[in-house]
């Protein structure tokens, strides 16, 4: 199938829903109250998450875009990031686990760029993060802490290996890694 939009177009289908997803995401925020978890937080939740794989069927359809491949993982760290500080505000999760992945994803979105600049492609993971976040929401198991804050750990060494990964394999393609004086992992 041949591409509907060029390497350099704006207006697309997919960012879009990009662009919706980041649009939403404050009434999300807005919607997470504490730590008793919210039917319909969870709800929007999922549709925001459920919409990122919409929004990448559609660039495959249609043609991945420069746009696109900065915008995408733009918005999935507005959503999972502001979900977990905002949880973070209410003293459902603990600030240090959610402070490591948010260092980790600017790292990586510094190495993003500069690799990409490469024609190197780094995708991004973020289910565990995701589902933390989801069992922080559903009211059955907002009450289980231990259960969302495994994931958030989880979600955190996986964040830590897969970012050292990315990084140790461009040093041995020689290829760009982060600027001087980024520090990339304990």
């Amino acid at each position: 199938m041949t591409s509907t939009y060029s390497p350099d177009a704006i207006k697309t289908w997919a960012n879009a829903v990009t662009v919706a997803r980041v649009l939403v995401a404050p009434i999300l925020f807005v919607m997470i109250d504490g730590s008793d978890g919210s039917w319909e937080a969870l709800i929007v939740w999922f549709v925001l998450c459920a919409s990122d794989g919409i929004d990448g069927w559609l660039a495959r359809r249609h043609g991945v875009t420069r746009s696109g491949a900065f915008l995408d993982p733009l918005a999935d760290k507005v959503l999972v990031l502001g979900a977990m500080f905002t949880l973070v505000r209410y003293d459902v999760f603990w600030v240090v686990p959610v402070l490591i992945i948010a260092a980790r994803e600017i790292i990586i979105s510094v190495y993003r760029t500069v690799a990409g600049r490469h024609g190197v492609s780094v995708p991004a993971k973020r289910l565990c993060q995701q589902l933390a976040v989801g069992i922080a929401l559903a009211p059955p198991l907002a009450h289980t802490p231990w259960l969302y804050n495994t994931f958030l750990w989880i979600a955190v060494v996986l964040g830590v290996i897969t970012g050292a990964q990315y990084l140790m394999a461009a040093r041995r393609a020689g290829r760009p890694a982060p600027p001087p004086g980024v520090i990339t992992a304990p």
